[in-house]
């Protein structure tokens, strides 16, 4: 239990990052580092770590692959682009790809995975989320480098949990469902 503990105090230190709008007060490079940062901890306990790994390991597979339904977050990214709060390369882009990761994460979590073709499309669809989203953290940081105001939005609440709690969590996901990909296809 103590890792989902960690797991809702991180939560709650995110929102209260939110909610005091630290992003908007540190300098430029720093949201993305942080989300960097965040993303190698979890790496690095989950293979460093045995009882974060076992612990990790004994979630259900759905579990893992139905956390990708926040990714439906792209709808909003679709908003705000159409009020002009986000730019077209990362809201629309990116909130497109969002989104058909989320919607393909419903049928993908109810395969039979002791079949060979649900682990190759799993195996897929974990690939394609992974490459959307590193396209989706690089896209933000290329344009907040380059404007900082035109992301602004993801330094506020809601969206500011998504470099400080919900961006990390989605990478290191797709990684553990690849290694658990491997292990059920028999890689060890």
């Amino acid at each position: 239990m103590l890792p989902s503990a960690i797991l809702f105090l991180w939560f709650l230190l995110s929102l209260a990052i939110g909610h005091l709008q630290l992003l908007q007060k540190v300098p430029r490079p720093a949201v993305q580092i942080i989300l960097f940062l965040l993303t190698a901890v979890l790496l690095l306990f989950f293979f460093f770590h045995s009882g974060v790994r076992r612990w990790i390991e004994g979630l259900d597979l759905r579990v893992l692959i139905l956390y990708h339904l926040t990714r439906f977050v792209g709808i909003y990214f679709l908003i705000l682009y159409s009020r002009g709060e986000l730019p077209y390369d990362f809201a629309v882009k990116g909130g497109i790809g969002d989104i058909t990761v989320a919607t393909a994460a419903i049928p993908i979590a109810f395969l039979p995975f002791e079949k060979k073709g649900s682990l190759v499309a799993l195996a897929v669809w974990n690939l394609f989320g992974l490459v959307d989203i590193l396209l989706v953290v690089f896209t933000a940081a290329r344009l907040g480098l380059k404007d900082p105001e035109s992301i602004r939005a993801l330094t506020v609440l809601p969206l500011s949990l998504l470099p400080t709690f919900i961006v990390p969590l989605i990478i290191a996901s797709h990684v553990f469902i690849g290694v658990r990909i491997k292990k059920m296809a028999g890689g060890g």
